[in-house]
């Protein structure tokens, strides 16, 4: 009798919610029916039960390695490695500018130092947030940019543009100058106690604007706006004290080839061209209009400095420079959504990897352009495209130099088909020499400035 009491129950709350959109007796059995007991579904249970989806889903048709000779390729020397962080961004554009310092000075196996790059980085992105603290005071808690803010305080993530601001602003180092730490390989414990100061910092310096006094009261006082710079610099001086334990303190000179030179000079002798105005950022995202410059608000690593800036263009467009890059032996800062249809092992990237619909029985319809309206893909991961394989002057298939270690994937690079590339691949940064005449025209229009939430915020890592 309780076990019917207890199905009357159940079933008299199922109908009660069916007055606010839930689901009915009469619904349930429909859904139920979703799952049809047979042998085939049973076994896929137990298989599904005890093992990764991925590897049920391995398309034994594709097994075969992907051919691994290509048409045209850039001369790089060496694979990088971020081991446990965030820095892909960082190691990308940093790997760019080493592959044209190399050809330049032929510096053999040289790496930049990421660990000095990084330090600034997070320096800056800590005065980013404190100042646009500052300059939301007035605004709620729960607005939605100052709420934004508070979720985001600092993170490992970043675009070429950052590598771009750092650059000019701090220069470079060589690697063997300021080297990797354990931090710097593995950021999560100091990002989270740094996201955690920065949090308490924008509370207090809320609380000192919420306080201070107005009207003629306010004559007696210096402007609330030089208190909450005067906070905010006592405030970064920690911050700069706790990256300094974490990654080392950054050199101000150093010797090079037997003279004694700053980070600066070294950038300008060893490459010596505009990072920021050299370059063009290109995007493909079908949901909005091609054709069209967008800018991300707050989308960058240095108050300062400049956001992400883009033209959206079709996929055509932006391969035609890709190739015009890779011919002329200039790598590119490229990124895309990198985990969809990864074959780590092989170091492949094809749609025809894995089945799931076979899998689960269901299928996946939705196109590039409503996978980014619903957040289902989006820019994850930097890397340096570096070569392209032609067939009649088409591209069948792509290759990057990743930042995974060498014995990741292929030789430390990944190989992804034209097909996938369509599909996952969002931004190119390419100089502006291979750009056409009528696209950086489209550079003369007042960017859209989109918020800080949008889809094509960047989250590479």
């Amino acid at each position: 009798m309780k076990k019917l009491a207890t199905l009357v129950m159940a079933f008299a709350c199922i109908a009660a919610s069916a007055q606010n959109g839930g689901i009915t007796p009469e619904m349930l059995t429909e859904i139920s029916k979703g799952w049809s007991g047979s042998g085939t579904d049973k076994a896929l249970r137990n298989a599904i039960g005890q093992t990764a989806i991925n590897t049920l889903a391995v398309n034994a048709e594709n097994a075969a390695m992907i051919d691994t000779e290509f048409s045209d390729r850039v001369k790089t020397r060496g694979i990088t490695d971020q081991k446990s962080s965030g820095r892909c961004w960082l190691f990308t554009g940093l790997n760019v500018l080493r592959a044209a310092a190399i050809d330049k000075w032929d510096l053999g196996d040289f790496q930049f130092s990421q660990c000095y790059c990084f330090f600034w980085d997070q320096l800056e992105k800590s005065n980013l947030f404190l100042q646009a603290i500052i300059d939301t005071r007035d605004k709620p808690i729960d607005d939605r940019e100052v709420d934004w803010l508070f979720s985001h305080p600092v993170a490992d993530g970043g675009t070429f543009t950052g590598v771009a601001d750092i650059v000019t602003k701090y220069g470079l180092v060589p690697a063997s100058v300021m080297p990797e730490t354990a931090v710097a390989n593995s950021t999560s414990q100091m990002r989270t106690h740094l996201s955690n100061l920065l949090r308490q910092d924008g509370l207090r310096l809320r609380e000192l604007a919420a306080a201070a006094p107005s009207g003629k009261k306010a004559k007696k006082y210096p402007s609330v706006e030089q208190q909450l710079q005067a906070e905010k610099t006592k405030m970064l001086a920690e911050v700069y004290h706790v990256l300094a334990l974490c990654l080392g303190v950054p050199p101000t000179e150093f010797v090079w080839k037997g003279k004694t030179v700053t980070p600066v000079e070294f950038y300008q002798e060893l490459l010596g061209y505009d990072l920021q105005g050299g370059y063009v950022m290109l995007m493909n995202d079908p949901s909005r209009e091609y054709g069209k410059v967008y800018e991300i608000q707050y989308d960058r690593h240095v108050y300062d400095g400049h956001n992400w800036l883009y033209i959206n263009l079709p996929m055509d467009r932006i391969k035609e420079m890709a190739v015009a890059s890779i011919k002329a032996n200039v790598a590119m800062y490229f990124s895309c959504d990198v985990g969809k249809f990864l074959d780590r092992s092989k170091g492949v990237l094809d749609l025809a990897n894995y089945d799931y619909g076979s899998l689960l029985g269901v299928d996946f319809t939705m196109d590039k352009k409503q996978r980014v309206q619903t957040h289902a893909s989006g820019s994850s991961h930097a890397m340096t495209l570096m070569a392209v394989d032609l067939k009649d002057g088409k591209p069948v298939k792509w290759m990057v130099e990743n930042s995974w270690g060498a014995s990741s994937g292929y030789k430390g690079h990944l190989i992804m088909t034209d097909e996938w590339f369509n599909e996952y691949m969002f931004r190119l940064v390419v100089e502006k020499r291979f750009v056409p005449a009528d696209i950086l025209a489209m550079l003369q229009q007042k960017p859209v400035l989109l918020p800080a939430w949008d889809p094509m915020y960047a989250v590479e890592e």
